[in-house]
């Protein structure tokens, strides 16, 4: 795998009250991926990008919503959902440095 691909895989953390419930409950992390991403790639991405260890990865394609404006109806892009769940004692702070 190209490792110049595998930093642009993850576009960024799922901040939302089930993703901190998941976190909290299952050892999980809740990611926005590439919709070409498949579970493999994601896997070494979180393992190079966050030097952890990862169990296992499922995914979810999440439809985009149809939204009106006016009168313009307009619809929201999909994206790709990763959890990622990790290794006993593994962690991934977005927060701080150390």
């Amino acid at each position: 795998m190209n490792p110049e691909r595998l930093t642009k895989i993850i576009l960024g953390p799922v901040v939302a009250e089930k993703a901190t419930r998941v976190a909290e409950n299952h050892n999980q992390v809740v990611l926005k991926v590439l919709p070409s991403a498949n579970k493999l790639e994601i896997k070494k991405a979180v393992e190079l990008l966050f030097d952890t260890q990862v169990e296992s990865v499922t995914t979810t394609n999440v439809k985009g919503k149809i939204k009106r404006t006016g009168r313009v109806m307009g619809k929201r892009n999909d994206w790709k959902k990763a959890y990622v769940t990790l290794a006993e004692g593994s962690d991934i702070n977005f927060v701080g440095a150390e």
